[in-house]
């Protein structure tokens, strides 16, 4: 596989996105859909410069690369970055794509200030005492281990030029914490879009795209996205977004 090594652990799964494939753990935590739909929602542009805070496995940069000139890709958790590095190598996405070990509540020890077009992330939803503590990578992707909300918001805002733009998939039960947070780092909810598993069911997620200093007002509230369909099926609409016309969506 063009001289990337694939360890006894790990797998190559497909991303349904322009012949993509990323490494993972065969045992271990894997992208769910909510890094999917997150990657696909904000407006990048071909002279844009995006930073992912927390990557993981690289999912988002891989799936939106094309869209963008340049994306920088940070990892606290070692294991999870030398995967995401490999899974880069990978796809022959070194020259777009750059994976750093780091922890972005130090952000600025690793970035320049304002030096982003796009910020995008897909925190830990719930804090520690929301249930049992999960273990290992799966704790810090999960729960507030590592880092809270307000850390991944305040290292956006450090990261973000005037006038861009950072995107966040989470809980809508944190939504006036969300809110307070964004607000008391100057950055203004403009795009919101709820997603529900299925219709009459409560939604799960919430994707939002906030503006670095931007006029107050102005959110647009887009449709709400539904996961499944009458018939127990995924959605055209979500097939569309994973680069499916059939088949399964692969869960976590």
């Amino acid at each position: 596989m063009k001289g990337v090594r694939i360890r006894t652990n790990e797998r190559v799964d497909s991303l349904y996105h322009l012949g993509r494939r990323i490494i993972q753990k065969k045992d271990g935590f894997r992208f769910a859909m909510d890094a999917v739909l997150l990657a696909h929602f904000p407006r990048y542009g071909k002279h844009c410069r995006v930073l992912d805070l927390g990557t993981g496995t690289a999912v988002m940069p891989l799936l939106m690369a094309e869209e963008a000139a340049y994306v920088e890709a940070l990892e606290i958790d070692s294991d999870m970055a030398g995967m995401a590095a490999r899974s880069v190598l990978l796809n022959d996405m070194a020259g777009k794509i750059r994976v750093r070990r780091g922890d972005y509540r130090e952000i600025r020890s690793l970035v320049k200030p304002e030096s982003f077009d796009v910020v995008m992330a897909n925190p830990p939803y719930g804090g520690v005492s929301d249930g049992p503590l999960a273990k290992g990578a799966r704790a810090g992707a999960r729960q507030e281990v590592t880092a809270t909300l307000l850390d991944v918001v305040r290292a956006a805002r450090f990261a973000l030029r005037f006038g861009g733009k950072f995107a966040m998939v989470h809980r809508p039960a944190r939504l006036a914490e969300i809110f307070s947070a964004l607000s008391a780092h100057q950055l203004v909810p403009k795009r919101m879009r709820f997603v529900e598993p299925r219709r009459g069911k409560p939604a799960n997620l919430v994707l939002i795209e906030a503006v670095q200093g931007g006029a107050a007002g102005g959110l647009v509230m887009l449709p709400t996205l539904r996961v499944y369909g009458e018939e127990g099926t995924y959605t055209p609409e979500l097939l569309e977004i994973y680069g499916k016309t059939e088949g399964r969506v692969e869960k976590e």
